[in-house]
């Protein structure tokens, strides 16, 4: 981080100690997001923010404390235009921050890499008289198993009311990352997904790909941890300021199919599992997908939030039944899971 308060007057320190009080960071920094490669083609991306939230430590379940930790989420500044060093392996790599502060870095290395877990080192530009701005990123190359799992957030295995935008902003503003709720028997059907047990980290890897902001990375990832869910990849959608956090949840989801799109072809002879529910457009977005990619799509499970059956749904399960790729369309995650034992794909987790 830069140095605060060397060569600020006595306005400027006061201004940073009232942001601090808010538990509001005024230094400029890198947040790096969990990457990934096949061994061969690396992808990792970040932000550059000149104001952003210091990380939440403690989970009390009062309203107003959520309220307001949810409010510092968007309380963010973002830094177009500024040069970020990438170290790797040996591999130097730059590039600069798009206007809303977004960096990506994408190589090919000659070097096959094995499965695991690899870290390289990020720094920005450093302007006169400032100290170093540094972060340290991760990358995850899988391991070549049977099945991959692209799953959607929000109402897919988070309660979230996607579908009613007072209601989502209710949950939001008065519960955290501890307090939500996953829909009953999730979190059991993806941890056999995984192959996870109390012993072993999952085997098989996990994409979350949703609408949900970039504010968010760190509010999913914890309620992911604390509901003892696969770790997994997150690709989110575009971050948003203050002026746009009634708009959470509402971004466009071309986004969506083009990352969910990017994964395939990263991995092109892997095979996936998507995973959706029927709240917004997930049936239509992966009913895309299959139509691009049909020779990588095992099967499709979409949740049913509500009743009835919605009729897009099913036609979309008839039309991709009648290309062979199955739709399970179901209300109670232990549906989900008896066709997961009846195809094979828990028993499969750990072979």
């Amino acid at each position: 981080m830069e140095d605060q308060f060397t060569g600020y007057n006595w306005w400027q320190k006061l201004k940073i100690a009232f942001f601090r009080k808010l538990k509001l960071n005024t230094s400029t920094t890198l947040k790096i997001y969990t990457g990934y490669s096949n061994g061969s083609c690396f992808i990792i991306f970040g932000h550059v923010l000149s104001l952003s939230p210091i990380p939440r430590k403690k989970y009390k379940n009062v309203t107003i404390i959520n309220t307001l930790a949810l409010l510092r989420l968007f309380f963010v500044q973002l830094k177009g235009g500024r040069e970020v060093t990438m170290h790797f392996d040996g591999e130097t790599h730059k590039t600069k921050s798009q206007k809303d502060g977004f960096f990506i870095f994408e190589w090919e290395t000659k070097k096959q890499y094995d499965p695991g877990v690899y870290h390289c080192d990020f720094e920005l530009e450093r302007k006169t008289g400032k100290r170093k701005v540094s972060a340290q990123g991760k990358m995850i190359v899988p391991s070549a198993t049977s099945f991959a799992f692209i799953s959607d957030i929000d109402d897919t295995f988070l309660i979230s009311h996607s579908s009613n935008l007072r209601k989502r902003l209710f949950v939001l503003f008065t519960e955290n990352a501890h307090s939500r709720r996953p829909f009953e028997g999730a979190v059991n059907h993806y941890r056999l997904l995984g192959g996870l047990d109390d012993e072993h980290p999952a085997y098989n890897t996990f994409f979350y790909v949703s609408s949900s902001e970039w504010n968010l990375y760190d509010y999913i990832a914890e309620f992911i941890e604390q509901n003892h869910l696969p770790e997994g990849i997150m690709l989110l959608s575009q971050i948003k300021t203050f002026s746009g956090l009634l708009k959470t949840g509402q971004t466009k989801h071309e986004g969506k199919f083009i990352r969910i799109t990017r994964i395939l072809k990263q991995f092109p002879r892997q095979k996936f599992v998507l995973l959706g529910d029927d709240t917004q457009q997930d049936p239509f977005i992966y009913e895309s997908i299959v139509k691009n990619f049909p020779e990588n799509i095992v099967c499709v499970y979409i949740r049913r939030v509500g009743t009835p059956e919605k009729e897009h749904v099913l036609k979309i399960k008839t039309l991709m039944e009648s290309k062979g790729i199955p739709l399970i369309y179901f209300a109670h995650s232990e549906d989900a899971i008896a066709h997961s034992i009846s195809t094979g794909l828990i028993e499969s987790a750990r072979q």
